[in-house]
């Protein structure tokens, strides 16, 4: 099944909630999708409070869509009304086949205003407040310091595929964020992460397993080349978010 059905499928088990406006942001949104191998990161407002009877009905709805493969990838957080306001408010969300609250952070609700795709309903601009330069910059360099610095530091996540390519481009992303006050792309960041002394390598694995036809597969990947890759990655990210944390935090 194609993206594109999945989302209709999706809009309409969800249309019994009555949603306010269903969003797109992360790739889908700023035209990097790429299908089987991109989240699809979504947003939906609803107008009504979030009911353990709901919370019941979204995981059931979620649950039902396993049937489509491209499903594991669809992320969902869902805000009740009056809560687009509080930037600290965790929300509902389903995000990688469970159910989870976390909040809608300044760099999604910035994607939103600046290339969300609207599947349903109003627009991010009419429904979602305006994130501020300095509050996206301190937002980015947080992250950096609080979240991905002590990820570095725990070495076997970093032989899966995700942490690997996430941390890097993350990492790229935020620079360019706080140095230039604008968000970039997965691939804009693979282009960029050789020059900002990133391992070539890693980088080159990275793109090809994003972007290369056929997708290399999980066979002929070595273990030896997995610790290797989370060496190289761990060795250039530690040191790279310090600086990034000394010269902005």
């Amino acid at each position: 099944m194609s993206t594109d059905a999945l989302l209709a499928r999706f809009l309409n088990e969800l249309a019994p909630l009555e949603p306010i406006a269903v969003w797109a942001h992360g790739s889908l949104g700023g035209g990097d999708y790429q299908e089987g191998r991109s989240d699809l990161d979504l947003i939906a407002i609803l107008d009504h409070p979030l009911k353990p009877s709901t919370a019941r009905q979204l995981v059931a709805l979620h649950r039902g869509l396993r049937t489509d493969p491209l499903a594991v990838r669809l992320h969902c957080s869902y805000l009740a009304p009056g809560t687009q306001d509080a930037p600290n408010q965790r929300h509902l969300t389903w995000a990688h086949d469970h159910v989870t609250r976390r909040p809608v952070t300044p760099v999604t609700r910035r994607e939103l205003h600046q290339f969300g795709r609207v599947l349903h309903g109003g627009s991010p601009k009419d429904l979602l407040p305006v994130v501020t330069d300095q509050e996206l910059a301190e937002f980015v360099v947080r992250d950096q310091r609080e979240f991905w610095r002590p990820a570095v530091d725990k070495p076997q996540i970093w032989l899966e595929n995700g942490w690997v390519d996430v941390g890097l481009t993350t990492f790229a992303r935020a620079t360019v964020t706080r140095r230039d006050g604008r968000l970039i792309t997965k691939r804009e960041a693979l282009d960029l992460l050789p020059a900002l002394g990133a391992p070539v390598e890693v980088v080159e694995d990275v793109v090809r397993r994003r972007y290369d036809d056929p997708v290399p597969s999980a066979a002929s990947v070595e273990g030896d080349w997995l610790r290797r890759r989370a060496e190289l990655t761990r060795a250039y990210l530690g040191p790279a978010i310090d600086d990034l944390v000394t010269r902005y935090g």
